[in-house]
């Protein structure tokens, strides 16, 4: 049976590379269709179909993320290879927050080997695995003890460098604000602020919450295409007028 993939790349060197590793990738028979910007591959999508899709991450105009959400729109289950130039666990984070439950996926850094590539696309498309790069700071469960941040915590991170209240982030999760200020004190304890310097007169010297964010972005554990995402999932929901 004939697999048909989806390349969606804007650099032609890095195309016709996936293209050549793609047949060496124990798949079997590929048809192959290549995309050069996440417009194009969004046309592609809505016309035609497609078992597998290999997905650069950063482009100009639609980005890697718009053209996954159009993929998993149409096919929940769609198993998507991710092809980044980037580590930071913001990044890899980002995908978890649109994959859909049911769907398998790949992380893979561009400048991996042929032969972890190869692997890679066999696990996800083949296989149905679901793969992050080893060299991403960022794994979907943590154990309790961990001082890495849990999803909800995350997720509630997330919320608050958008600009949400305890309240707003509260009624935007469907959750009680007891909750929301749980998880913020779980950040807090993570990121090591649950004790801060204080002035002379015995006022605290910053704000933890301002400190939480700019820590999360100094560590690249969010960065400004996060805030974005998460900003335009806030206004799809049909809370936009939070922030304006």
């Amino acid at each position: 049976m004939t697999s048909h993939i989806l390349i969606v790349e804007d650099d032609e060197l890095h195309r016709r590379f996936l293209r050549d590793m793609l047949p060496e990738s124990d798949l079997g028979e590929v048809d192959v269709t290549e995309a050069q910007s996440g417009e194009e591959a969004i046309n592609l999508i809505k016309s035609r179909h497609f078992d597998n899709v290999v997905l650069d991450l950063q482009m100009p105009g639609k980005s890697g993320v718009d053209v996954a959400r159009a993929v998993w729109a149409k096919n929940s289950t769609t198993p998507i290879l991710f092809w980044s130039n980037h580590a930071d666990e913001a990044y890899a984070r980002g995908i978890y927050r649109v994959a859909p439950k049911e769907a398998n996926y790949g992380y893979l850094l561009k400048s991996t080997s042929s032969q972890r590539l190869k692997s890679t696309i066999s696990g996800v498309f083949r296989d149905g695995q679901t793969i992050v790069d080893r060299a991403v700071n960022f794994t979907q469960h943590y154990p309790a003890n961990s001082a890495e941040l849990t999803i909800a915590e995350y997720e509630t991170l997330v919320d608050i460098a958008i600009g949400l209240t305890d309240h707003a982030v509260a009624e935007y999760r469907s959750m009680s604000v007891r909750s929301v200020q749980g998880r913020i004190k779980g950040i807090y304890e993570k990121l090591t602020l649950s004790d801060v310097s204080t002035l002379d007169g015995g006022a605290a010297a910053v704000n933890r919450r301002t400190r939480a964010i700019a820590l999360a972005l100094i560590g690249r554990k969010i960065n400004s295409k996060i805030l974005e995402m998460a900003e335009k999932d806030l206004r799809a929901r049909g809370k936009g007028h939070y922030l304006d």
